[in-house]
């Protein structure tokens, strides 16, 4: 019996403390013991299995789809937004304004930031993050060239020199085109000092956050210029292509498509990737779901922000 009343008492504590809402120094006080055990009982209640967490995620948020996730792919992270329909616009918004709460609460001092030129779902992340009270980062640096047709080449200065000022960092701009004409007008561009400075920062990054993107470039990425004919699509579509992370190619098994086409991009590759302290991308949709999932198995992504929609199918 000796046992049974142990536990009793113990079971007694716990309740004051949890149900009660009482103070370990009262508990003590009313019971005529130390308050080091009234601590020792209550972490007792715990091993006794007699107190028991449980953690119940709110509505709106999707904590199975998220653990399954970081399973499946070996992520870090996953964060899974709510959306009430499977439409690239819609998710693209709700996918920033997650990405942006999350790069807020965990942006650590003097980061190095690089982040994509050409991504919308970027650019709606940036349009939701607040600025920080204090600096933090020190340079945000763009990993993938931005040079492209007048119309549309502010989105890529914007979003690097907009989340620069928001971050308190330093912009580094890779004034370039990303995609080249030929390998020759390449080497011509990285001969630049100025781009040879930006370059250097790839292999330093503490934090990339990258798109993903499918074969078939977005609307922004097409007007923009950056991007490779009809027949060099069918080209990247004949070695088993899948999707793309600033212009470097995968396949849906995760393995690098190497092409000729590698030769004319001036950006980050996947090894320099690689070595980014921490690899955050923001993406979702239907028609980008075989990309995504040829890009966690990269091994590359650390932390994957994505809609309900698209978790489910890559989980399935």
């Amino acid at each position: 019996m000796g046992r049974i009343n142990e536990l009793r008492l113990i079971a007694r504590v716990a309740q004051m403390y949890h149900v009660e809402g009482r103070r370990q120094a009262e508990i003590a006080s009313a019971l005529r013991m130390s308050q080091a055990t009234v601590s020792r009982m209550l972490k007792r209640a715990e091993q006794e299995d007699i107190v028991r967490t449980t953690v119940i995620p709110p509505p709106g948020t999707f904590a199975d789809l998220e653990a399954a996730l970081r399973d499946r792919y070996g992520l870090t992270e996953a964060i899974v937004i709510d959306c009430s329909e499977d439409r690239d616009g819609a998710i693209m918004a709700r996918i920033g304004e997650a990405a942006a709460h999350f790069l807020e609460v965990t942006l650590q001092p003097q980061e190095i930031i690089g982040v994509s030129s050409w991504s919308q779902t970027l650019l709606r992340m940036v349009d939701n993050i607040h600025p920080l009270k204090t600096a933090k980062a020190k340079y945000v640096v763009q990993i993938l060239g931005g040079m492209g047709d007048a119309s549309v080449q502010t989105h890529a200065t914007e979003l690097t020199a907009r989340l620069a000022k928001l971050t308190g960092g330093e912009p580094r701009l890779l004034l370039v085109q990303g995609v080249t004409s030929s390998r020759e007008a390449k080497l011509v561009m990285l001969a630049d000092p100025v781009v040879r400075e930006t370059l250097d920062l790839f292999g330093r990054l503490t934090l990339a956050i990258i798109g993903i993107g499918a074969v078939e470039p977005s609307e922004l990425l097409a007007r923009s210029g950056n991007g490779f004919s009809k027949q060099e699509l069918a080209m990247l579509y004949d070695a088993g292509a899948v999707g793309e992370i600033s212009f470097r190619f995968f396949d849906k098994d995760g393995r690098q498509v190497e092409t000729p086409l590698n030769e004319r991009v001036i950006g980050i590759t996947l090894e320099e990737l690689r070595k980014a302290d921490r690899v955050m991308a923001l993406a979702g949709g239907e028609s980008k779901t075989a990309a995504i999932a040829g890009a966690l198995r990269l091994g590359v992504i650390d932390v994957l922000v994505t809609d309900k929609f698209t978790a489910a199918r890559l989980t399935a």
